[in-house]
């Protein structure tokens, strides 16, 4: 029912777009034949408007991928550079967050690791909304940051990097199957804010999957229940992205042309000193206002990185 409401919207959308249109044709001939300036001056802007707005539809069918219209859990892990890379991916966090609020996009914190002196270890967040996972994997990589550290009495300075992963929201059982059998489930007390409850009672939730290896973990819900149920969408998510990487692992190999994905391999560079400048290495683009990127003005980066991805399809 949700992917059937998601069509009737993307319909729906296309169908008033082309309304739209109809009628400002109509109404420019019309103005043209009368010939009010004013009036054709106003309908010149509407057409603009039609106009990116059918470029915003267009560009929807770069985002057609099986996955691309769900929304994302997105993960940051803080790299080498101790402090500084804890403080970037705080930094990034907040990007992202910021990203989501002006997509209209909601944005919610699962879990959240902090730094023993600042910044954050690691953070899962949700982004939901149409479309955010078809977004959203333009981030997935090694994000590297040169600025002067304020961690640093020399104020010398610093390189430091965060990994960003992002996986698909995983609808239902559909895809992945998990047996209760293979589920080692601890719970323990939430290290984080919270409270009195928070820190007397066993809240927070670590759920291991045997089969997999895999371990996640909860506490930023007030009961146990709600930790285990976020644990568990966390985990069907990441056991859904293994599944899809193995799938494409092996189309790979039977084309003959497989990538290996390392830590090493940065995807984009924000560099705040000596100079200022945000670099994609993946498709070349630019921007010399990192303030704004920072603030979570992604869109371009994300569209030169799609778009890319489609050509070399």
């Amino acid at each position: 029912m949700r992917k059937l409401a998601r069509l009737n919207e993307t319909v729906e959308q296309w169908r008033s777009l082309d309304a739209n249109v109809r009628a400002t044709i109509e109404l420019m001939a019309l103005t043209i034949e009368s010939g009010d300036a004013s009036l054709l001056d106003e309908l010149a802007g509407d057409a603009q408007d039609l106009l990116a707005e059918a470029e915003e539809r267009e560009f929807d069918l770069v985002l057609s991928g099986e996955f691309d219209d769900r929304s994302a859990i997105l993960a940051i892990h803080a790299g080498a550079g101790g402090t500084d890379s804890q403080d970037w991916a705080q930094m990034l966090m907040r990007m992202y967050t910021r990203w989501a609020e002006r997509r209209g996009y909601k944005a919610e914190i699962l879990d959240l690791s902090t730094g023993e002196e600042a910044g954050i270890k690691s953070a899962t967040i949700e982004i939901t909304g149409a479309h955010a996972y078809g977004y959203a994997k333009a981030e997935r990589g090694v994000h590297r940051l040169v600025r002067l550290s304020p961690y640093d009495a020399a104020h010398a300075r610093h390189t430091s990097f965060a990994l960003i992963e992002v996986l698909p929201e995983a609808e239902g059982d559909v895809e992945v199957n998990i047996n209760p059998d293979d589920l080692q489930i601890d719970t323990f007390k939430a290290s984080g804010a919270g409270g009195q409850h928070v820190q007397k009672n066993s809240t927070a939730v670590r759920i291991t999957h045997g089969p997999s290896g895999l371990v996640v973990s909860c506490q930023n819900e007030r009961s146990q229940l709600q930790n285990k149920e976020v644990a568990l969408k966390i985990l069907r998510a990441r056991l859904m992205a293994i599944a899809l990487r193995e799938r494409a692992e092996e189309r790979a190999k039977l084309k003959g042309d497989h990538v290996a994905a390392g830590w090493g391999n940065q995807i984009r560079s924000y560099v705040l000193h000596p100079y200022k400048m945000v670099k994609d290495h993946r498709t070349g683009f630019e921007s010399t206002n990192p303030d704004l990127i920072l603030d979570g003005e992604l869109n371009a980066l994300m569209r030169a990185y799609l778009l890319s991805s489609v050509a070399q399809e």
